[in-house]
């Protein structure tokens, strides 16, 4: 008989999976961390910036922004003073704050939205009854904690904390170039530069600002109980740009108007997104079972955890896309997978049997490195570290920065909203669930057809593809070995795979077509 675990013993098995979660998430990021280091100095400014098409605002002159005072006004001079007296006084933390920014703030603040998503990616355990508890925005202190950063949370969360940077900074960029207003140390030569190299981009508004107070306003809706350590963390940036003579006070502020703006607009249409009913109950549930054998699925996907799990997310393809509308993906929704018991469906069967039953060093690689469960910051994170090691490499302003992650991670989201639509919509057993003597290296709670591995690394490599075409040829080859990890996993048919990773690139197009429009080619 199943009995209740302690509160004790869900604390530890939580700080367990936390604790191999973040030992994944430091061994995974440490490249990123070597790569970004070094100093670099953008090769571009892109001084039209600002006439870029954005996303959720009309256009970069939506947010009003005043104009600065003159250099020579008794207000921006005190200003300067300010930064000289620091300077005159830096504390040890001052030091290693200016070091810690030096380089692009965007994609720390990517790595921390990923140790989000791992610390928070935890699947609830059971009440007594049998039943699962759901973590509850409302009150996210309570057991289990909010959010469940599973992969469709963590695709969104990174979709909007990128849209929103890149919006605020087509925003930002039309006013550095509209007032033209040069760094503290530029325009005062009693003010040291301590960034080693002075950037030729106007100050003001301050892009740090920008990226800062954007972050921790959107990143503390998805991870709340996280609130004062994002808080801190973003005036960390905004001081360590103060006292280093880049940005002054009002650089600062005009920053922060953008940002706030631009932070409420989002969490705006996170609110009404469709991501609150995502979930469903159990009468639709049953309803979607039912639908499912309408649509010529024989045998309906179960839980295979004990007690059940209810599915997860399994409404999400509901959510409001970024790219396309509801009838495009309808449109777009693959045809039926081989009929349960037929001989191509018993082939692929038989194939991922065969794959559990003798892997090899090779398969075994491929399906850990790609595994991104539990406790990781799961497939759209393992994209997002990818892309700013990418990034890292080609020295590309905060703004190309920004539009990359936007235009890859709202495919992503897409990518998610599509597949999660098509599983609910099928509701296919997985491999494990009609032939018990499959292992698998994992037990994803919701249908299988089609992979979501798959899915989103179709989508990422498409639009990192067209980013940087050439290394086209290394994204995709990247993409099909996340999918076929699925197979050695055991996790996933082929077919699963190989129609997900075809999806993915096609959704990927969209974000590509948008970036071809955007204005910044």
């Amino acid at each position: 008989m199943f009995s209740h675990p302690s509160t004790k013993k869900k604390m530890r098995n939580k700080y367990i999976l936390v604790g191999i979660g973040l030992l994944v998430f430091i061994a995974c990021k440490k490249d990123i961390s070597e790569r970004v280091v070094a100093e670099f100095e953008p090769s571009i400014v892109d001084n039209a910036g600002g006439t870029w098409k954005t996303v959720v605002l009309t256009n970069a002159s939506e947010v009003t922004v005043v104009a600065p005072d003159a250099i020579t006004s008794t207000a921006y001079q005190s200003e300067l003073n300010t930064i000289i007296q620091s300077q005159t006084a830096l504390s040890t933390m001052d030091k290693v704050a200016i070091r810690n920014w030096k380089n692009s703030g965007i994609i720390r603040w990517n790595e921390k939205a990923r140790e989000l998503v791992s610390k928070y990616n935890l699947p609830p355990e059971a009440n007594p009854d049998g039943t699962y508890p759901a973590p509850s925005a409302a009150n996210p202190a309570a057991y289990p904690n909010f959010p469940f950063s599973n992969p469709p949370y963590a695709s969104r969360a990174y979709a909007y904390l990128s849209v929103a940077m890149y919006d605020a900074l087509v925003s930002c960029w039309k006013y550095k170039f509209q007032f033209n207003r040069k760094s503290p140390a530029v325009n005062d030569a009693r003010v040291k530069s301590l960034e080693t190299i002075q950037s030729e981009l106007p100050s003001y508004p301050s892009e740090d600002a920008v990226v800062a107070q954007v972050s921790y306003r959107v990143l503390k809706v998805f991870f709340p109980l996280d609130s004062v350590a994002l808080e801190s963390m973003a005036k960390e940036q905004k001081r360590a740009k103060n006292i280093s003579g880049v940005a002054s006070a009002s650089d600062i502020a005009a920053g922060e108007v953008i940002a706030n703006y631009v932070a409420d607009k989002i969490i705006a249409r996170s609110k009404t997104d469709g991501m609150g009913t995502a979930g469903g109950n159990p009468t639709l549930w049953a309803q979607l079972e039912a639908a499912a054998l309408s649509h010529g699925t024989t045998t309906i996907w179960k839980s295979l955890e004990h007690p059940a799990r209810p599915p997860m997310l399994p409404f999400f393809g509901n959510v409001k896309l970024w790219n396309f509308s509801t009838s495009q993906r309808d449109s777009m929704r693959p045809p039926p997978p081989p009929a349960v018991g037929s001989p191509d469906f018993q082939k692929a069967l038989d194939e991922i049997h065969g794959y559990a039953a003798h892997p090899t060093s090779e398969t075994w690689r491929i399906a850990m490195y790609w595994s991104d469960g539990a406790g990781s910051y799961t497939p759209p994170g393992h994209w997002n570290e990818i892309a700013c090691n990418t990034f890292a490499k080609y020295n590309l302003n905060e703004l190309r920065i920004a539009r990359a992650l936007s235009l890859m991670n709202m495919a992503i989201e897409d990518a998610g909203i599509c597949c999660w639509d098509t599983k609910s919509y099928y509701y296919l057993p997985r491999p494990s669930q009609l032939n018990t003597d499959i292992k698998t290296i994992g037990l994803p709670n919701f249908p299988s057809y089609t992979s979501g591995h798959s899915t989103f690394s179709g989508a990422a490599s498409t639009v990192l593809g067209y980013l940087f075409p050439s290394e086209k040829s290394s994204f995709d080859a990247m993409a099909q070995e996340a999918s076929v990890s699925r197979m050695y996993g055991g996790i996933h048919y082929r077919f699963d795979c190989e129609v997900g990773l075809k999806c993915g690139k096609g959704i990927g197009s969209f974000a590509v077509q948008r970036g071809q429009a955007d204005g910044s080619n």
